[in-house]
């Protein structure tokens, strides 16, 4: 439980340390006092080194009061509580010299490691600031796309929009993607269940057109697939010298 940081601690038996065996817990909680913490005098400790002792929980409690434990349940969280306390002081007590490896190490690590630019553009903007709201609200205008509560969805439907009306080949050939007709009366049929609510029943109709057009979108990329299967399979031509059939 505590291996790493007795370890970092020094503490000679770091990796035999059971916090639930009483005498190790008690012989770690003495080491700390006497070696890292050094809260109480030499004399002081007297209590907290007899281990063996019927009132050395008491002493322990007193002792973990008098470093200003903030823990006062559990003996382990206790423990682990002034093993991170006695990290801190030794910390402290050698500070220049824990800077220096950490400054050094810091130092390695920037110039081992490789320096990335963006070339991106789009990588320095600031997505949630007042002017990008306010340059997407403008392309929606112009696009005539409704405004969403979140102009990140209002911008998607935006790219949406160019992407499928305003590509190359759909201005080369807008008959391709202008809608043409009388427009359906969408809001005059039933979705087949009634929701006892107009704009809940509004919603619904929605939700079911959209749904119908995904399973068209599904249905048109299929007879894509089985088209492209059918050209490679369909050709009865055999070539017996290459042991090959049709393509």
């Amino acid at each position: 439980m505590f291996e790493r940081k007795l370890k970092a601690l020094r503490y000679l038996e770091w990796d035999k340390v059971n916090g639930n065996n009483t005498e190790h817990f008690r012989k770690v909680v003495v080491w700390l006092e006497d070696q890292k913490i050094r809260h109480y005098t030499i004399e002081k400790r007297n209590d907290l080194r007899n281990i063996t002792s019927d009132k050395w929980p008491e002493v322990f409690q007193t002792y973990c009061k008098d470093v200003k434990c903030p823990i006062t349940t559990n003996p382990l969280d206790q423990l682990e509580w002034l093993i991170g306390h006695a990290i801190s002081l030794e910390y402290v007590d050698d500070k220049k010299k824990y800077q220096q490896i950490t400054g050094k190490k810091k130092t390695k690590q920037e110039s081992v490691a490789p320096s990335l630019k963006s070339v991106n553009p789009l990588d320095n903007l600031d997505f949630y600031s007042n002017e990008f709201e306010s340059g997407v609200n403008a392309i929606a205008k112009l696009l005539k796309v409704p405004r969403h509560a979140s102009h990140l969805v209002t911008l998607e439907a935006c790219s949406k929009l160019v992407c499928n009306r305003l590509n190359a080949a759909a201005i080369a050939n807008p008959d391709t993607v202008i809608v043409k007709g009388k427009p359906f009366p969408v809001m005059d049929i039933k979705c087949g269940l009634s929701l006892g609510d107009v704009v809940l029943d509004n919603a619904a109709k929605g939700l079911t057109l959209l749904h119908i057009q995904d399973l068209r979108n599904l249905q048109t990329k299929i007879n894509e697939v089985i088209v492209s299967v059918q050209s490679v399979t369909a050709n009865p031509k055999t070539d017996t010298k290459l042991g090959k059939v049709g393509k």
